[in-house]
């Protein structure tokens, strides 16, 4: 919840939580917590490097040195690919230099203060196909430059060429989004922790290894090397550890494991915690995954926004059936195991798989299925079921949603479709026309989610009926959590009625996103349905429950569901206090310290939004409104003339300046 959302609903809540009221901007509120005792936590084994598996898993190895995963961050003394031999670059009237001195890379480019300055390349992002640099433009902070080299065209090129970003832009090199420490680093190292002060306001960031290591899926390696060499000891194996040593273990009967491990980076979420969680951590106890919203994807499920992958892929029938990441890639080389549509042969053939025993057996790689000359790129089957989008302005990536095309949705919906990705100057009608012919029995028609989602996006909420449907179908976790997120706003108490039983729901995605529907609910109903899920067994939904029952009447609670109410709302409080560098998490701390009447918190937290997120309006406004309240008008339009400078196109403040007195 954020602003006067928060405001609005958890008002009542301070007094009936007997709540702390600090001032500051680290925590706007404290709350009574019941942390888990040091000693009550396993021993965690040290983490030992890569190098350490080398004389037993040689082969693994030897595929894994030299992949994408081995050189997702590299020292500037390996493997740089651009040209520093005093190149420069040009854009939007910034011309940015690229030099040497002796074995030193240098970066001269407007800083956050728009003034050209010289920084050494601190580090290297990936291998291909393009290459990416870091400077330290503080100390500890280190932030991502978003002029890379094209490994293809062997050229410096801008990522987002299309937008102008100054150096007062949030979304500039050296703002908030594109800090190195916070919004890249975990998925390019091993063991990383973030480590963020922030009342110095500074990083003192570590990890066990740079590079995705052995031990980022595998889990650190000490315990497991003694096992190797001296067999189990007693009382083997040791809380928390599998048979062989190790905080995950991977086998073919759960294959649930596997997905969340590699979902860890290849999703996009929000972070729980503070760092790289210990692998085996169930997903949703270390993050907060993005539902089908918007900008992220189109109302079809189609990838839009870099999502990397997991979110496309829930809803998948490949999922459904039990198709793991590693049915398809190599996840040491991170290769595929197979080129073209061999990959696609390997199952989707006459002979089929074994392992896949519900799979219809036919030819598919024929022009009688796909209508293109053979070999073409129209013949491929990822160009009509894994559709291609471009990011980081040169990475072409897969949707894996494995979709069949839809070019009734785009008529529908506006989301595209695989044929008039190639067929555009023939359009959505002709392509449909086409498939009607040529498949005239096609299961894939009829009633989708997209056209509820397009609908409620565009302010319809006559298409609440339709995602109460969505939401109680059998439809992909993902599906009906968004259809929960999309109706939460504009729920009515009928609604959270009709929702209750997801509270109970098997996917812990469903279960986070019903929460905020009972916010229509009687009070007592909600605090009665909300209670049992402030000790589920996934962190993110006791998360959600928590941040509800802020704005519940619990004065009358049992000291169980007392002690239940203050771990979650402490465990809560720990996952803000980890993210208190993200501007998002500012914006949540001025709302609950709105809630908890604490005037100077709230106000710390917004001017904190603010100054690392110069364009976020909301918190702007909610500065504004606040000082205009405490009736200081002059104060209030100080403010406004500050956001509007930084925002001059947010319509929304200037109405608000010219209601000022």
């Amino acid at each position: 919840m954020a602003g006067s959302a928060t405001a609005r609903l958890a008002r009542k809540a301070a007094s009936r939580l007997g709540l702390a009221r600090p001032a500051g901007v680290l925590l706007a509120i404290t709350l009574a917590s019941a942390p888990v005792a040091a000693e009550d936590v396993p021993d965690r084994p040290d983490y030992v490097g890569s190098e350490a598996c080398v004389e037993c898993h040689e082969g693994e190895w030897e595929d894994w040195t030299g992949s994408h995963h081995d050189l997702a961050w590299t020292e500037t003394s390996e493997g740089v690919l651009a040209d520093f031999d005093d190149t420069a670059f040009s854009h939007r009237g910034i011309t940015s230099r690229f030099t040497r001195e002796g074995e030193t890379l240098f970066i001269e480019s407007d800083g956050p203060d728009g003034a050209m300055t010289r920084w050494p390349v601190a580090g290297v992002i990936g291998i291909e196909p393009l290459q990416q640099y870091f400077v330290e433009t503080e100390p500890g902070r280190f932030q991502t430059f978003d002029i890379p080299w094209d490994t293809e065209r062997n050229e410096w090129f801008h990522m987002y060429a299309e937008q102008h970003l100054p150096a007062s832009d949030a979304f500039h090199w050296t703002g908030p989004y594109k800090t190195w420490n916070n919004r890249c680093a975990e998925c390019h190292a091993t063991d990383y922790q973030r480590n963020f002060d922030p009342q110095e306001g500074r990083y003192s960031s570590t990890m066990s290894e740079i590079g995705v290591g052995c031990e980022a899926c595998h889990g650190p390696g000490a315990t497991h090397i003694a096992w190797a060499n001296d067999g189990p000891g007693e009382a083997w194996p040791p809380e928390g550890l599998g048979a062989t040593g190790l905080t995950i273990d991977f086998t073919s009967a759960d294959i649930e494991t596997e997905i969340q491990q590699c979902a860890a980076c290849h999703s996009r979420r929000g972070p729980l915690e503070g760092g790289s969680p210990l692998p085996g951590t169930p997903l949703h106890d270390a993050y907060r995954l993005s539902t089908l919203r918007a900008p992220l994807y189109h109302p079809d499920g189609q990838i839009l926004d870099e999502v990397y992958v997991y979110g496309s892929f829930l809803q998948s029938k490949m999922y459904e059936k039990g198709v793991t990441c590693s049915d398809c890639h190599d996840v040491h080389s991170a290769t595929h195991y197979n080129e073209g549509n061999g990959i696609c042969m390997s199952c989707h053939s006459p002979a089929g798989n074994p392992e896949f025993p519900t799979l219809r057996l036919a030819e598919y790689d024929s022009p009688e299925h796909h209508f293109h000359e053979q070999g073409s790129e129209g013949a491929q089957c990822v160009s009509c079921h894994m559709i291609e989008r471009v990011y980081m302005g040169v990475d072409g990536r897969h949707d894996h949603s494995f979709r069949v095309p839809r070019p009734d949705l785009s008529v529908a919906t506006g989301a595209p479709n695989a044929c008039t990705d190639c067929h555009a100057a023939e359009g959505p009608f002709w392509a449909q026309a086409e498939l009607e012919k040529r498949f005239p029995d096609s299961a894939y028609r009829g009633p989708h989610f997209a056209t509820a989602f397009a609908a409620i996006r565009g302010g319809d909420i006559g298409a609440r009926d339709e995602l109460i449907e969505i939401a109680l179908s059998d439809q992909p976790g993902i599906v009906r959590a968004t259809a929960l997120e999309l109706l939460a706003p504009v729920a009515e108490p009928v609604h959270a009625d009709q929702l209750a039983p997801l509270l109970l729901d098997l996917d812990p995605l469903v279960r986070a996103n019903a929460v905020p529907v009972q916010r229509q609910a009687l009070p007592e109903m909600m605090v009665e349905r909300l209670l049992p899920l402030l000790t589920d067994d996934r962190r993110v939904v006791r998360n959600a429950a928590a941040r509800e029952m802020l704005a519940a009447p619990v004065a009358n609670l049992s000291e169980q569901h007392r002690g239940a109410l203050s771990s979650a709302m402490g465990e809560w409080q720990q996952t803000l206090a980890v993210t208190t560098d993200f501007p998002e998490t500012q914006l949540i701390l001025g709302g609950i310290a709105l809630t908890t009447r604490n005037l100077q918190g709230a106000m710390a937290s917004f001017r904190e939004a603010v100054r690392i997120d110069p364009q976020m309006t909301q918190a702007w406004s909610m500065l504004a409104r606040l000082e205009a309240a405490a009736g200081r008008p002059e104060a209030a339009r100080e403010v406004l003339q500050a956001a509007i400078a930084a925002n001059p196109d947010a319509a929304e403040l200037q109405v608000l300046l010219d209601q000022l007195p």
